[in-house]
């Protein structure tokens, strides 16, 4: 029987999980299985990753996860962080770059803007490491408490489209329970 979505009150009703075939079903009951039975958090945990384009499924531990899907932290270089601090503390654009400047060296702030606007124009569909840590969190969380455990699935987007991995959450029974676009 196939899957439905059903949205939490939050979620974006259009977002549906797309179509698996009756192995890619399996897999994810055997996935939730391994959750309920796991008494603690351990980084061997899986997260599934859905390739649309190719129609593969595939579970990865989430301790690799960063390692298969590295999160953009190009916004989190030290030299950025220190420039927006700056700005948010009433410094002007120039005088705050020059501090930084001071602070890491030219080159290396640089550097960094480089690396950002790079990643920027190359897209990353918006896998950032806040939306990483994000997952994490609410992964581990889940043995915090009594509800059942769900499954992370990332819907990771097209190739070449700019548009954001999408993530959903499926409980026992099947259907997503809610999503963050990421």
């Amino acid at each position: 029987m196939p899957r439905r979505h059903r949205p939490s009150p939050s979620a974006d009703p259009g977002l549906l999980l797309p179509p698996l075939s009756q192995r890619q079903r399996l897999w994810i009951d055997q996935w939730l299985a391994q959750l309920e039975a796991t008494p603690d958090w351990s980084g061997r945990m899986p997260v599934a990753l859905l390739d649309r384009c190719w129609l593969q499924l595939r579970a990865v531990p989430v301790e690799r996860l960063a390692a298969v899907l590295p999160p953009d932290s190009s916004a989190d270089a030290p030299e950025l962080v220190r420039y927006r601090e700056l700005i948010t503390a009433g410094f002007n654009p120039w005088t705050a770059q020059l501090q930084c400047w001071q602070d890491f060296g030219q080159p290396a702030c640089q550097h960094a803007q480089q690396r950002f606007w790079s990643l920027q124009d190359q897209g990353n569909n918006q896998w950032t490491l806040q939306r990483y840590l994000e997952l994490i969190e609410t992964y581990r969380g889940l043995w915090k408490g009594s509800s059942p455990r769900q499954l992370p699935l990332l819907v990771l987007a097209r190739a070449g489209q700019n548009e954001a991995h999408q993530l959903l959450w499926i409980g026992p029974g099947g259907p997503p329970m809610r999503h963050t676009c990421l």
